[in-house]
């Protein structure tokens, strides 16, 4: 299991090839990225902050469950900090499995954990102004499905 909370850029490529060299009994590896959006066209920048040694505990707690749940071979999660701009990389995830349907299903489950509840707070800076990102409730529904 690999969790890193960084502010430096990741090459997607070159995080993917590392994490593909995995046991042979590993039949599924699945990959997210998640980048910085510019929907209305308007976004100059996004600020991340974060309390470190909470951010990555909660990271792995979250990512020791996904492991428990599916029997995973592997997890990769890459959270960026800081200033990131448009079209930047903010996260990564990766799961690997013997089969895909675990492998998509942690995948999901920890894009819906980093979402909605991995201790980071965004603000988006335009050319109006800056706002905090406020919690979204389609966010929240994503991860009410995964509640026991």
């Amino acid at each position: 299991m690999r969790i890193r909370v960084q502010n430096a850029a990741f090459d997607i490529g070159a995080e993917l090839a590392e994490f593909s060299n995995v046991r042979p009994e590993i039949g599924a590896i699945v990959s997210f990225t998640g980048m910085v959006r510019d929907s209305e066209g308007r976004l100059d920048h996004m600020e991340i902050e974060h309390y470190p040694a909470m951010t990555e505990r909660a990271i792995t707690a979250i990512a020791e469950e996904a492991n428990t749940r599916w029997s995973l071979g592997d997890v990769l999660v890459i959270h960026r900090f800081g200033r990131l701009q448009p079209g930047e990389a903010i996260m990564m995830v990766a799961t690997a499995a013997p089969h895909r349907a675990n492998a998509f299903a942690a995948a999901e489950f920890l894009m819906d954990y980093l979402k909605s509840r991995a201790p980071f707070w965004k603000k988006e800076v335009t050319r109006d102004g800056a706002a905090w990102v406020a919690a979204r409730d389609v966010d929240e529904a994503a991860l009410s499905r995964w509640r026991d």
